[in-house]
């Protein structure tokens, strides 16, 4: 009967301690965090730029480090309009993300 009780509170320690970690919803980041994330796109690598500016894919993305790479750096989020795909809604979408340094 001891070994019982003794094996019984063992389950249940186990449960009790690994049951949140097996049931834990990890949806990964919330929209409204999304929204708090901020990108330099003086500095930022084609990835980080299409993982963080929505409507920027990956061939946006390189097209941006591009012309930064042979115009310089940008001075304002608007000078992205010279950019070839992106247009001033694409910049309004992400005016809160976009951060020139």
């Amino acid at each position: 009967m001891k070994a019982r009780n003794l094996f019984v509170s063992f389950i249940a320690t186990l449960v009790l301690c690994w049951g949140s970690v097996l049931f834990a919803n990890d949806s990964g980041p919330t929209e409204a965090a999304m929204d708090q994330v901020t990108v330099n796109i003086n500095q930022a690598d084609a990835e980080t730029l299409a993982d963080v500016l929505a409507g920027v894919g990956m061939s946006k993305a390189q097209a941006i480090v591009a012309y930064r790479e042979q115009n310089g750096k940008f001075y304002s989020a608007e000078e992205l309009t010279a950019v070839r795909g992106i247009g001033a809604a694409t910049i309004a979408k992400n005016s809160t993300k976009i951060v020139v340094k």
